[in-house]
């Protein structure tokens, strides 16, 4: 089996194009942009993020790649992690142990690859690019995560009581993370200069695949020449496994670009949500999950831009946005007739959460419930009825969604209401008909408007005064 793995990564075909592809799973992508002072963007090098979604008979296989300095690592880690992966290494049969470890030698490399890496020294184009990779696998109905860099996995689950809860698994790899920045302080790495600096080498990460040029030469970067031993490593964090029995909900990987440009956009505070509302507002409309992950990354994208032609308080943040993926993996989330219903009687409203600068989500769960207008429900900016049975709201009553953030590295059990005033204002305004009508008033007075343009069209059509919806 080895010589079978070796045969085919030596071989100029891409073995893995014989691979099933899971169909429940989307992948939605955008490549990098750099924007003009007239809002126009131009893409400034090719696309370097990569992704694989493979399912075989006992286990599927996801995960994204965010390349730098050209795509080859990128490339070259999917072709060889799905080979360690997939031909041979994983059974039913595994422990929980025996996994971990097996995500853990298939992201390292294998000795064979390692070798050839060394080959490659003394090629200068060839070992100056690298990679950041979470990637996701699930084996007899359990879920896996392997985190190298600042990618990141989130998995939205529906709770006994009904509510929504996001988790993020792991965190980023970045002088951020308390426990990188211990392992980097053991080595004698400055911690001092290092924060001061702030990038190593023109990337934020800590842990990367490849970039030998960083690893085996730094000694002759500054900031990390003090270090006993090589301070950027390729060592995976595994987390799992984590059962799915009974679990409604949809897992998301996405690359750091994408991460960066809705953080730039909005500020960081409630990326986690954000991601979370998009993804079950596209699925609710979207007639496969290729379209809804195509869709939630195009509107990050028109974020983005937006925010920098807005010339406000984020523009300076979003003069650019590297390559953004996104990939949607859903669990036991049924899609029907365009309606989904992952709350088992309740519905994720197809609504951003609402931002509060002042609040953060590292270390805290929080909790923000929406309160939704009673006509309809709020659907990219239009107002369309609910088509649930049973979950149109009546006159009086306002469906609630609720998304929970929870940090997988810390204890805190403390919560914060999240800014849904706005909601709650105008949803028990909508509630009370006009009487006399029975309809529900406008939140916005529309008077002065009909009363100017009636006064444009009312020659010869006999308009009267009292203009608007009838």
């Amino acid at each position: 089996m080895a010589a079978q793995r070796r045969s085919l990564m030596q071989s100029h075909q891409s073995w893995t194009d014989d691979l099933p592809l899971c169909q429940l799973c989307g992948v939605g992508s955008a490549p990098n942009c750099v924007y003009g002072p007239d809002g126009k963007g131009t893409q400034s090098h090719p696309n370097e993020d990569g992704h694989f979604r493979f399912s075989t008979e006992c286990c599927f296989l996801y995960g994204v790649f965010n390349g730098y300095d050209g795509s080859r690592v990128a490339s070259f880690v999917s072709q060889c992690l799905t080979a360690e992966l997939l031909l041979g290494q994983l059974s039913t049969g595994h422990t929980d142990a025996d996994v971990r470890r097996i995500l853990s030698q298939g992201v390292c490399l294998s000795a064979q690859t390692q070798k050839i890496a060394e080959r490659l020294k003394a090629l200068e184009q060839e070992v100056s690019g690298g990679a950041t990779a979470i990637v996701a696998l699930i084996l007899n109905n359990k879920l896996y995560i392997a985190n190298v860099g600042t990618n990141r996995a989130l998995l939205c689950k529906t709770t006994s009581d009904g509510q929504n809860q996001v988790i993020q698994i792991g965190r980023a790899h970045t002088i951020d993370n308390d426990d990188e920045l211990s392992r980097l302080a053991q080595l004698g790495v400055d911690l001092v200069r290092l924060r001061q600096t702030g990038l190593i080498s023109g990337q934020s990460s800590t842990r990367r695949i490849g970039d030998y040029k960083v690893k085996f030469n730094y000694t002759d970067i500054d900031v990390l020449s003090a270090a006993t031993q090589k301070p950027i490593i390729s060592e995976p964090e595994i987390h799992g496994g984590q059962s799915l029995e009974g679990v409604t909900g949809f897992l998301l990987l996405m690359s750091e670009g994408l991460i960066k440009a809705l953080e730039s956009a909005h500020g960081p505070e409630q990326v986690n949500q954000e991601i979370v509302a998009m993804v079950a507002a596209e699925l609710a409309q979207q007639s496969s999950l290729e379209a809804a992950a195509q869709s939630v990354v195009e509107r990050v994208k028109r974020l983005h831009h937006d925010a920098y032609v807005s010339g406000r308080q984020r523009a300076p943040h979003c003069g650019r946005h590297e390559d953004m993926t996104l990939l949607i993996r859903v669990v036991n989330y049924t899609l029907a007739d365009g309606s989904l219903t992952p709350t088992q009687g309740g519905r994720i409203y197809p609504v951003s959460v609402p931002y509060s600068n002042h609040q953060s989500t590292s270390k805290t769960s929080v909790m923000l419930s929406l309160v939704m207008p009673a006509q309809g429900t709020l659907t990219n900016g239009s107002n369309t009825a609910s088509t649930l049975e049973g979950d149109t709201p009546t006159a009086g009553q306002s469906p609630t969604a609720t998304l929970q953030s929870t940090n997988t590295h810390t204890q805190s059990s403390s919560s914060s209401s999240g800014d849904g005033s706005l909601f709650r204002q105008r949803g028990s305004q909508a509630a009370q008909p006009r009487r006399g009508r029975g309809r529900v008033p406008p939140y916005v007075d529309f008077t002065q408007f009909y009363r100017l343009w009636g006064s444009d069209h009312s020659e010869g059509q006999g308009l009267s005064g009292d203009l608007g919806p009838q």
